[in-house]
């Protein structure tokens, strides 16, 4: 469905000296500077699956996906969705994707939603029958029955994003671009945004490119990952094995029926938290069986959990030069 061949965006920006003189000789001789927001990235996406487009601020995500959507012309490279050439802007290519960005607003502020669903219609030419039926189906999946009469400008940060998603889904594109759909969102709303992605991928088998720094949005959606790092591809693979192939140890959550002390802990792990009766130790991933057993064993024990190193950690871990995983 995507494919993507040593894709490539370089951007010239205006350098100027600060103060007085540094505008002056500005005006007389612009000075430019070459960014290399992506450097050569390749990979596939076959049709209907779910992948996180990972990476840290400034790494070429969002930059990639304006790429895949046709708003930007590569420098170097190609790029194919669903047999287009994006920056063609082929009509048939753009009933089939959609683009929505977290931290921009389509819809109009003055008008309801129901208005601005209206304008998509027409734009995209949907039958009547079709509009009411699929209008009908989104409205239901995002319970927005009671606020798509009300302007947008009346609607919390989380209804607006769901009457964005709303208008972005009207046509039904078989390929969704997500760059940060649950930004700024509560977690209740968060949850409600990805289910409904989940619903619709379901339901449409639709190919999905979800960005996020929310990880809760990734673990919930995602099997397979490709993260990013200055422009290039660091990792590309299922989210359990860039935690098993990145970190060599899991967490321990502990809880005892008396208090244990730090000293007693400290031989079985590197212990992280300890407060009164709870602790949180990392371990060695080949040890935890054993260490487990010993602890089980030598403390009143009354509950115990085996953990993975949280995301957020083992990419902090990846982005800090750590070295991508062979």
């Amino acid at each position: 469905m995507i494919s993507l061949r040593n894709l490539s965006m370089h951007f010239k920006v205006h350098v100027k000296e600060a103060g007085f003189l540094g505008s002056l000789r500005s005006l007389v001789r612009r000075q430019y500077r070459e960014i290399v927001a992506v450097d050569g990235i390749s990979f596939d996406i076959p049709d209907g699956e779910v992948v996180g487009f990972l990476g840290p601020n400034g790494a070429g995500k969002t930059t990639t996906l304006k790429m895949m959507s046709g708003l930007l012309h590569p420098s170097a490279g190609t790029v194919t969705v669903n047999g287009h050439t994006p920056h063609k802007r082929d009509n048939s290519f753009l009933q089939s994707i959609t683009l929505v960005m977290g931290q921009k607003q389509q819809l109009l502020w003055d008008l309801p939603a129901s208005d601005s669903f209206l304008v998509n219609q027409a734009y995209y030419g949907i039958g009547d029958a079709d509009y009411r039926r699929r209008l009908g189906e989104l409205v239901e999946l995002l319970a927005l029955k009671h606020i798509i009469d009300k302007p947008m400008r009346t609607l919390s940060l989380g209804e607006r994003m769901k009457c964005e998603l709303a208008a972005a889904l009207l046509h039904q594109p078989k390929i969704l671009f997500l760059d940060e759909p649950t930004i700024g969102l509560d977690i209740t709303m968060q949850q409600n945004v990805r289910d409904f992605i989940r619903d619709y991928n379901r339901l449409h088998k639709a190919t999905v490119v979800l960005t996020s720094h929310y990880m809760g949005d990734i673990a919930a959606l995602v099997s397979r990952v490709i993260v990013i790092d200055q422009g290039r591809v660091v990792f590309d693979g299922s989210l359990r094995d860039l935690t098993q192939r990145m970190v060599d140890r899991k967490i321990l959550k502990l809880h005892f029926a008396t208090p244990v002390t730090r000293q007693a802990l400290e031989r079985f792990g590197l212990v992280e938290r300890l407060d009164g009766h709870a602790a949180t130790l990392r371990v060695e991933r080949g040890a935890v069986p054993q260490v487990a057993g010993a602890i089980l064993a030598n403390f009143p024990v009354e509950d115990i959990a085996i953990e993975d190193i949280p995301i957020e950690d083992v990419l902090r871990s990846l982005f800090a030069g750590s070295g991508a995983p062979s």
